[in-house]
């Protein structure tokens, strides 16, 4: 009979603190944007811990665990407002579910939908968003636009203000 350590049980149930999500899809220009930044601040800082820098580009449901696995949620991604490609936005759950267009289809999986599955297992992280408006996005095209690119530091900034709200200090590299 297999019987697990106190230590092994202690590690599968502790939550990590936090966990910053880029998600996106890297084949559609700007819209990879999460993915990229995330991969990008990855190389420029270690982080504690209890907190995790990881690249969910477009896993939908796959992501459940990630998501349950966390007191704190930090989601970067893009998101389609009628404004300047590159403008940046802070949202909670609530206020980002009022700035989305209506799903197109029974079939797409929304970011959203995972995180209602999360809620209704009773496993909802506090969920905040550091939002991005696009500049180019539906052709498949694997660079993003310079504007994107350039944001970076500002998304950085934005992410270490957030951090700072859950007394995270990563390491600069």
């Amino acid at each position: 009979m297999f019987t697990l350590s106190p230590f092994s049980v202690y590690e599968m149930t502790q939550k990590n603190l936090l966990t910053i999500l880029g998600v996106g899809n890297i084949l559609f220009a700007d819209e990879g944007f999460g993915v990229h930044f995330v991969r990008w601040f990855s190389e420029r800082y270690l982080l504690p811990e209890q907190v995790r820098a990881i690249d969910g580009g477009t896993l939908g449901y796959a992501l459940l665990d990630i998501i349950c696995n966390c007191e704190h949620l930090i989601v970067i991604d893009v998101i389609k407002l009628n404004d300047a490609p590159g403008s940046m936005y802070r949202f909670t759950r609530d206020e980002i579910e009022s700035c989305l267009p209506p799903p197109t289809s029974a079939h797409e999986v929304k970011f959203l939908d995972v995180l209602c599955k999360a809620e209704l297992m009773d496993d909802l992280p506090h969920v905040v968003f550091l939002c991005i408006v696009p500049g180019y996005y539906g052709d498949m095209y694997l660079e993003m636009t310079d504007v994107m690119k350039n944001k970076f530091e500002d998304m950085e900034k934005q992410l270490l203000k957030e951090l700072a709200i859950h007394n995270v200090v990563p390491e600069k590299i």
